[in-house]
């Protein structure tokens, strides 16, 4: 983060600020990754990123494209404090008497945050996807139909009746336990883990180049831009574990969609059906959607938002 020194409560509440503002701003694009990377070869709907955004707003209107938006407007907050907080925590641990880390242990303390959020993360968006590839499922089905029917018909509202995620959370809590919640837990460690070992060490590298404040800080436009590099690399990086991770959390698929057993027959059917090319699916997406994320999260402690609300909290608004 930037040099200057943050609380830890300043930490989580810029953290959870910069999440909520992050997925308010970008969400309709991590919809268009998730459905870009569940189309499969043979029940493709979507070419692009603006070809789905165009179609879903077409059929599902403005709100179906925030579909799911509400999973993570709820856990994106402790999701992003816990990750930026537990690398804060981690390099703290691991530095001696305050000196610079070096990359192998600032690998170490990414490596802890990545393994911390994914308790937050996982479930967060095993329900997101559920919600997010609704719609493609429901359009891919009309589209078999006119196909079948011989004719094409005009668009109309494609009309979901997809569970909510508190039904979805209930149903999964029941047939198969919190287990239920945390498929995929394996995928999201290899792509959560991997992303904060690139992206920790590579934003604190570019954070610590160019002029510094006064006061020994990183200058805003720094940070920002340094936070908006490390993420968008750190993604497209781990893009491929990605496409894995959202394939093995849909529930749900499909007409003629294949199905996994686990990371290793996901990579496996996936070579074979669809090729390489089918592991940066999304990638451009999720650069998209990262990007803005952490350059935020820069934005948020560069101008001291948590300290600024704690300040309410501990001294008086009237003398």
């Amino acid at each position: 983060m930037a040099d200057k020194q943050i609380s830890l409560p300043a930490k989580l509440i810029n953290g959870g600020i910069a999440g909520l503002i992050g997925v308010t701003c970008v969400f309709p694009i991590d919809l268009a990754k998730t459905r870009l990377q569940n189309q499969q070869n043979g029940s493709r709907i979507y070419t692009s990123m603006s070809d789905c955004l165009i179609k879903t707003f077409r059929s599902e209107g403005f709100c179906g494209m925030y579909r799911g938006a509400a999973v993570n407007l709820t856990l994106v907050t402790p999701e992003k404090a816990i990750k930026l907080a537990a690398n804060d925590f981690f390099r703290h641990k691991l530095s001696e008497d305050g000196q610079k880390l070096t990359l192998v242990r600032e690998i170490l303390a990414g490596c802890g945050a990545g393994t911390c959020q994914v308790i937050i993360t996982t479930p967060m968006e095993m329900l997101k996807i559920q919600l997010q590839d609704a719609g493609r499922r429901e359009a891919q089905r009309k589209l078999i139909g006119q196909h079948a029917g011989g004719g094409r018909a005009k668009v109309n509202v494609v009309q979901l009746k997809s569970p909510t995620a508190l039904q979805l959370s209930r149903d999964l809590l029941k047939d198969k336990g919190i287990a239920g919640l945390y498929k995929g837990l394996g995928a999201t460690l290899l792509r959560d883990v991997p992303f904060s070992i690139i992206y920790f060490p590579l934003f604190a590298n570019l954070n610590s180049l160019g002029r510094r404040n006064a006061d020994g800080s990183a200058p805003f436009y720094i940070s920002f831009l340094a936070g908006c590099f490390a993420g968008c690399t750190a993604a497209i990086a781990v893009n491929p574990v990605d496409v894995v991770k959202t394939r093995l959390q849909s529930l749900a698929r499909g007409h003629h969609e294949d199905t996994y057993s686990g990371v290793k027959d996901c990579i496996s059917k996936i070579l074979h059906h669809e090729g390489p090319s089918a592991f940066l699916k999304g990638s451009y997406c999720r650069a998209l959607v990262i990007a803005p994320l952490f350059g935020i999260a820069q934005v948020l402690y560069f101008l001291g938002v948590g300290e600024f609300v704690l300040s309410f909290e501990t001294e008086p608004i009237f003398p």
